[in-house]
């Protein structure tokens, strides 16, 4: 039973160039098109698979460089194809100079209530270096444009380890999140990701990874967010009771889930599927009334474990223990030694040291062999 949906809007004003997502300026591209075409996959799908949808949202890319009425269109169809219950999060990625005030209110009359905003800094000097469109100024304004709509739930997205980003800059982001009294925040290292500009200017020196530096202010925003009330929840997640993202603790529990557009990624009884990634093309195979469908695989045991381990170790629930029998007990008992996990509820649940090295343990505990 499938109780996640995913889009993917692809279309950006502007490529980022540490994003290395599927996206493009919309170009030539057919907004009603892109549309009719989401809402037929969609129609596709539901007759293929059984769904009792608890979460449906859309990404990118960024879904609200839509038009008002091209977005409107897009949410309304999908509520009438899976919204058959009330949906306990109804959500989007948004970019701050791409919600009005109109645009705003159109998103809670059709029942969005969750906006995460791509804010990712507050200084105009970061948001230069990151290839952002919008201001400091443009973020909060959108803010407020969303929170006096009446968006139940909104999140911040920030960013650290950013080049030429010091630990100033970074409070001071987070300073100025905490002003706007948001409902959650994200707080994501910046990964360097193969085919982005980012990517390329590290491997010619112009850029370097620094873990002394990651971890410094990992470690800041975990002490200001908590003592604010937010739970870390989640190695780059953090709520106030009531607002932790339902959608991606799905996909952290390993939930099934469908995507929906070009490049969407979907994963139906250890079967996963990717959508083609082109966005004409993608267009064009649903007019030819067939599913955009390409790089299919069956995850084997070993391979949905590894999944298993590498996401539930991010939360604050922890790893059931029952997921790694297959670990030695030394390895556990090192783990607690070192302060870097506990073992409560036969759950293993990293500290906040731990977290800090959340990929190396995982890859530790996967190195064992099952």
């Amino acid at each position: 039973m499938i109780r996640h949906i995913y889009i993917h809007v692809p279309f950006c004003h502007r490529v980022c160039p540490y994003c290395s997502f599927y996206k493009h300026t919309p170009g030539g591209s057919s907004k009603d098109a892109f549309v009719d075409a989401v809402l037929a996959e969609a129609r596709m799908q539901a007759q293929r698979h059984e769904f009792n949808t608890e979460t449906i949202y859309l990404g990118g890319g960024t879904p609200t460089a839509l038009s008002e009425s091209h977005l409107e269109r897009l949410l309304c169809g999908l509520r009438e194809t899976f919204g058959h219950q009330p949906l306990l999060e109804f959500g989007l990625e948004a970019n701050p100079r791409t919600v009005t005030a109109s645009k705003a209110q159109m998103l809670k009359r059709v029942g969005i209530n969750r906006v995460s905003l791509g804010v990712q800094a507050w200084n105009q000097s970061t948001l230069t270096v990151l290839g952002r469109d919008h201001s400091p100024e443009e973020a909060a304004e959108t803010f407020w444009n969303l929170r006096d709509a009446g968006i139940p739930s909104l999140n911040v997205d920030l960013m650290f380890s950013i080049p030429g980003q010091t630990l100033a800059d970074w409070s001071y982001s987070l300073t100025e999140s905490l002003k706007l009294k948001p409902d959650h925040i994200s707080a994501y290292n910046l990964n360097y990701e193969e085919d982005t500009e980012f990517f390329a200017r590290l491997k010619r020196g112009e850029y370097t990874e620094e873990g002394e530096r990651d971890a410094e202010m990992f470690f800041h925003a975990a002490e200001q967010l908590t003592a604010h009330g937010f739970e870390h929840y989640e190695v780059s997640n953090y709520a106030l009771p009531g607002h932790h993202s339902i959608h991606n603790q799905g996909y952290w529990s390993g939930n099934d889930y469908l995507g929906l557009g070009p490049s969407a990624v979907s994963t139906i009884d250890r079967q996963r599927w990717k959508n083609i990634p082109d966005t004409d093309h993608y267009v064009s195979t649903i007019q030819q009334g067939f599913l955009p469908q390409c790089d299919a695989e069956s995850l084997s045991h070993n391979e949905w474990l590894t999944e298993r381990i590498a996401l539930e170790l991010r939360t604050s629930r922890g790893l059931p223990l029952h997921r790694i029998p297959h670990v030695e007990k030394s390895t556990l008992d090192s783990l607690q030694e070192h302060g870097h996990a506990i073992i409560q509820s036969d759950h293993l649940i990293l500290t906040l040291q731990g977290r800090a090295l959340t990929d190396p343990i995982a890859t530790q505990l996967l190195s064992e062999d099952p």
